[in-house]
């Protein structure tokens, strides 16, 4: 037995040392999670790592949930779980996993921590928003198993989280602790449904960084024996592998005592320490017991046999993309379409994540679309929000000054739209705004389908899957 096999390493291009990565692969850690990179410089690492692991399979981990372009520049995004929400289609939701899969092994990953089963119920959410599938547990819990099979269909793992639900909160967990004052009956009835309904598909669990008073009032859920072991394995009958979530957020405090207390609470694997060879050394001096390791690595052995040999082949994520983004828009006010020709005026909001709209604009132009700066003479106002999830940002959707800049244009153009490439909150209290259009993602497909639908040529129809 080896207790280096409980940990899954970080590695965060631009920040991680490579030779500390050689060298824990080399005693023999459990895999590691990728964090940026270019598509070759991720291939090249994870060979590296393969080759000095004495493991038979070396497992190699991403959060790609929304395909590679959320964490490596220049790759495609794949459309959002709350766009698939709105078109509230399983098909849609499979076709995702197999996407997202097609994407993870085209780099050498074969591992996806994904889909995000949490509930998009609090506005001010930093950190779910457009992860979520929606508000309704029950269409959570059909989309995630669904997506599930198509991950595991196209030959990844697939990992569901944050169990036991991070919605109904306000702070992000990679900045300090979440609490969520929910009794067991609340979870029963509204987060833990969609887990419940994923668990037979799932190959693991991440539990959140998150405080839950009535079921545990001293530990986080992903350090906390009444939670992991209490609820997930003894109520709900979860036999699989369970991860903690990252350990380097800053919800746990120390992250060496923190790892003990997860073991010992019932997870089986320590993912992605700020410092994993600190960890490596401490966990060999303090080693957990024969029981709890030899536990992790039979489960660990089990998925390496569930890999798929012959894949089944999703389609890219540009196909993906253009196929189904209208199923996932969603338009709601009065009928506004452009006209060839027309002068609009642009305000672009919330984009601190410098989300290029260079493929909306572009598409607009080559449309015949004459643009120009909101305040200046113009047919209609099209006002753009890129406003998403970053984690350690502690803050989405648009600022109340953003707000303010928005309701000022919209009472300036008769029409004005709204248009939304993220979270779908932050503009609802704006009377003055003649439309709104929901695409839930910055894929450059869903730019130009955002385009269409304005002049007409396509149509939304999707529906909106929160509470506005």
């Amino acid at each position: 037995m080896n207790v280096n096999r409980l940990i899954y390493a970080g590695f965060w291009f631009g920040k991680t040392d490579k030779q500390d990565a050689l060298k824990l692969a080399r005693r023999g850690v459990g895999g590691f999670c990728i964090y940026g990179g270019t598509r070759e410089a991720v291939k090249e690492l994870v060979r590296d790592l393969r080759e000095n692991s004495p493991l038979s399979h070396l497992f190699i981990c991403a959060d790609y949930e929304d395909g590679l372009g959320r964490w490596i520049g220049g790759e495609p995004w794949v459309l959002s779980n709350l766009a698939v929400g709105a078109s509230a289609s399983a098909e849609i939701a499979y076709q995702k996993g197999l996407t997202l899969a097609r994407e993870a092994r085209s780099v050498g990953v074969d591992w996806v921590f994904a889909p995000v089963l949490d509930l998009c119920d609090e506005p001010k959410n930093p950190i779910v928003n457009t992860r979520s599938f929606g508000a309704d547990p029950h269409l959570v819990a059909r989309l995630g198993a669904a997506l599930c099979k198509g991950l595991s269909d196209g030959g990844v793992l697939n990992s569901i989280k944050h169990f036991p639900g991070h919605g109904r909160t306000a702070q992000d967990s990679h900045l300090g602790l979440p609490v969520l004052h929910r009794t067991l009956k609340d979870l029963q009835e509204n987060e833990l449904v969609p887990f419940a309904h994923a668990l037979p598909a799932a190959d693991s669990v991440m539990i959140g960084h998150l405080l839950i008073p009535s079921l545990d009032e001293q530990n986080p859920a992903s350090l906390s024996h009444n939670i992991i072991t209490g609820i997930l394995k003894e109520k709900m009958n979860f036999g699989g592998l369970v991860f903690t979530d990252a350990l380097c957020m800053k919800a746990i405090g120390d992250e060496k005592q923190a790892s003990l207390k997860a073991l010992q609470a019932g997870a089986h694997i320590l993912l992605a320490a700020e410092d994993s060879v600190a960890l490596s050394d401490f966990l060999e001096k303090n080693l957990p017991s024969d029981e709890i390791i030899a536990a992790s690595e039979k489960l660990q052995d089990a998925l390496v046999q569930k890999l798929t040999p012959a894949p089944k082949e999703g389609l890219s994520p540009q196909a993906f993309n253009a196929r189904y983004a209208p199923d996932c828009a969603v338009w709601t006010g009065e009928n506004v379409r452009l006209e060839r020709g027309r002068t609009a005026a642009y305000l672009e909001l919330g984009n601190n994540e410098s989300f290029a709209a260079q493929d909306f604009l572009n598409t607009l132009k080559t449309a015949g679309i004459r643009l120009v700066k909101a305040g200046e003479k113009a047919d209609v106002l099209l006002a753009v929000s890129f406003s998403n999830y970053k984690a350690f940002k502690g803050h989405i959707n648009l600022s109340p000054e953003e707000q303010t800049v928005l309701e000022t244009a919209a009472k300036q153009y008769k029409p004005s739209v709204f248009i939304s490439f993220g979270s779908p909150f932050g503009a609802e209290k704006i009377s003055a705004l003649t439309a709104k259009l929901f695409l839930f993602s910055p894929a450059r497909e869903a730019q130009m389908c955002a385009v269409q639908i304005l002049l007409g040529e396509q149509q939304a129809h999707g529906k909106i899957p929160v509470q506005l």
